[in-house]
Order: structure tokens, then sequence, then C-alpha cells
């Protein structure tokens, strides 16, 4: 098996959100549905000294995310019937649209709250534009509209070993289903830092997108 995945560089990530919007565009989602979300973290605080000057410890940084294609994913753990599995050549998640019954349980239990309902009731997720190819090769539209090339495409071992210093676990966003990511840390990572745009990247209601 060849397992894809992504390598995202924060510490260069500006949070222009071409990869999301590219990706909305891309399936033809429909708002609020998003398969790729930027999450972004900050923290700090300003000060006046006695002379009454400002002096500030704030930091923001950006993590672009989809879903992880983990090695071991809660949703094909917990999926009650099966749709969800993983593809044992492309180490890809998704689900059989046939037994699928839109309980969304695999978006309960993903960490990122990746998968969405669409209109037809069902779940549905990053596949890694496989579905643009005849053969099914992967090409994510996220990773070649980003300005500032930072993020990177392909088999996962390559970038673990071209980016060695990289993390599979970034802010709030935690790697206990070993997704298959690579973050550069950005610089003020490791001050931690809230997520300040929790309604952006929550779990979505069903909204209309074609499919």
């Amino acid at each position: 098996m060849t397992q894809y995945g992504f390598y995202v560089n924060t510490d260069i990530c500006i949070g222009c959100k071409a990869c999301m919007t590219s990706c909305f565009d891309r399936q033809n989602l429909d708002v609020p549905l998003k398969f790729r979300k930027v999450y972004e973290f900050g923290g700090g605080d300003w000060q006046t000294d006695d002379a009454g000057a400002f002096t500030t410890t704030s930091f923001t940084y950006y993590a672009s995310m989809t879903c992880g294609q983990c090695d071991n994913p809660a949703c094909v753990a917990n999926c009650p019937t099966g749709a969800m599995q993983k593809d044992e050549e492309l180490g890809i998640v998704n689900n059989d649209k046939d037994i699928c019954i839109g309980c969304m349980t695999c978006q309960k239990s993903c960490p990122y709250n990746h998968p969405q309902q669409f209109a037809d009731g069902l779940s549905w997720k990053c596949v890694m534009c496989t579905d643009e190819s005849p053969d099914a090769t992967p090409d994510p539209a996220c990773a070649k509209a980003c300005p500032m090339r930072c993020i990177e495409f392909g088999p996962i071992e390559e970038l673990r070993e071209k980016h060695p210093q990289g993390a599979d676990a970034i802010g709030e966003l935690s790697n206990e289903t070993s997704p298959n990511v690579v973050f550069e840390l950005h610089r003020d990572a490791s001050k931690g830092g809230a997520l300040m745009n929790p309604a952006e990247v929550a779990s979505q209601d069903a909204a209309p997108a074609a499919v």
C-alpha cells in the first residue's frame, strides 16, 4: 500500500483559505459544508509599562487540515454498518454509499469532525480528489491552490523523510488516530494558544451539495 498524506508548513501559512475555497469549488459544496478547514490558534496579551507604552505577547498562527486518512480511523472503528473503510492500495478512507445510513457516527467520532452530511442524508468526505481522475489518481486541488506553497501532497513516508522535523499534531489538532499529515510547526506553536474560530471549523448540519 502507498499511503498518501499532506505536509502543511504552518510557519508560512497566512490563513488566506485558498486551500479551503479551492476544495469548496472543486467539490461544488454549498455553505456551510467544508472538506478542508483552516484552524486559527492564538493567545497572549497587551500590557502597558509605567510610561504608558504598550508591549504585547500576542500571537496567532494557522493550520490547514482535512481528513487525515488516519492509520487508526475512528470513523471506521465506529461505523455501525461497516460502510466506512480504509482503501488497501492508497490508504484513503471512504464510505460505501449503498450501506451508509447517514447516522453521522463517523463525524461524531472523528477528532476533526471531518465527514459531512449532504442533502442526500449520507456521509461524504475528502477522498484526495481521486474522483477527478479516470484512474482514481489522487491529485488534491487544495495543494495546487496554496499561493504560499505551504501544502505538499504525496506518499506520507516521503513527506516524513523530507521533513523529519515535522509533527503530526498542532494546537488542538491531536494525533490520537495517527493522521497521515506532517505539520511544520509555527515558531509560536510551542506557546499553545486557543482555537480562535471554533464556529467556523465546527461540525455543520446538512446543507445542499452537488454529488
